[in-house]
């Protein structure tokens, strides 16, 4: 197994994003993970090393538990179900690669948050709303919801998503699909909450993205990773202040110390930020799916 920063497969390119790379294979669309890291809207100059593979196998771990709850755009993650003339790429494709079905994606981002934290924290300190929704006055950083809070926002082809009401989802997508929508991702959100909760994870909270395959609403992109969720180890988690993270927050903090003006090309990360941050995405992977991360090529078929 490698590290992938860039791919170039004999496929035609549906798109390239900060992280994925998404081809064109046949009816279908191969969906490939690289190692790259963004921050503050950048790839940063680095990768982290075998990232890809755990975001993948953390995705496909998810689309499994759920598979009985709700369809997903999962085909297969096994490249040998991949069409034959993939396979003299399996170096590049093992561990992080999925062939997934097209679908007609919804133009929102669904987030759940179950604590209050990030930019939902700070909009609570000013008027004690998240997103519009009204709260009780108290709260602490880090405090548990009642219940979870939705809060969808659009999907921004470059810089942040804008957050929306709920009406103006509906206007997007229409009633009926919105409504679907929020019923799916807060049932979502709150079995895995109770799931990672028994593994020692707090899913503080995520975002899904939805899609139409064969007219039914289903489950796209990734689900329940580290890039796309705030996980916290349960063990440590103590309200009333900021929580360790699984995720890149350990290369912003890095970043934000440097002074870096966040306008300019990003700086290097020093190996001690790379390595530091890649066993916090084994770590997440480990305590999800309850398996030893390992290089090994036969573990991820």
């Amino acid at each position: 197994m490698i590290v992938v920063t860039d791919t170039k497969l004999p496929l035609n390119v549906f798109k390239k994003g900060k992280v994925r790379d998404v081809y064109e294979c046949g009816d279908d669309l191969l969906l490939v993970v690289t190692d790259r890291i963004s921050a503050f809207d950048y790839v940063l100059p680095d990768p982290i090393p075998f990232k890809g593979v755990c975001l993948t196998q953390i995705s496909r771990f998810w689309f499994d538990f759920f598979e009985e709850s709700i369809p997903s755009h999962l085909i297969s993650a096994d490249i040998s179900d991949f069409p034959c003339d993939l396979r003299k790429y399996d170096d590049l494709l093992y561990g992080r690669s999925m062939l997934v079905k097209r679908a007609e994606v919804f133009p929102v981002e669904c987030i759940v948050r179950g604590y209050i934290s990030g930019s939902a924290w700070e909009s609570y300190k000013k008027d004690a709303t998240v997103c519009g929704i009204e709260l009780p006055g108290g709260l602490k950083e880090s405090d548990k919801f009642d219940s979870p809070l939705f809060t969808p926002s659009t999907k921004a082809k470059s810089g942040h998503d804008i957050n929306i009401s709920f009406d103006e989802m509906k206007k997007l997508v229409g009633d009926d699909a919105a409504e679907e929508i929020k019923r799916l991702s807060i049932g979502i959100y709150e079995m895995a909450s109770t799931y990672a909760l028994e593994n020692g994870i707090i899913i503080a909270d995520t975002k899904f993205e939805f899609g139409r395959i064969d007219g039914r609403i289903a489950i796209v992109d990734e689900l329940l990773t580290p890039d796309s969720s705030r996980f916290w180890p349960a063990d440590k988690y103590e309200p009333g202040k900021g929580q360790p993270s699984f995720d890149k927050q350990y290369v912003r903090d890095y970043l934000i110390s440097t002074g870096w003006d966040r306008n300019s090309k990003p700086p290097h990360l020093p190996k001690n930020v790379i390595t530091e941050t890649q066993k916090k995405y084994i770590e997440a992977y480990e305590q999800i799916t309850d398996e030893k991360f390992t290089l090994k090529q036969e573990t991820y078929k």
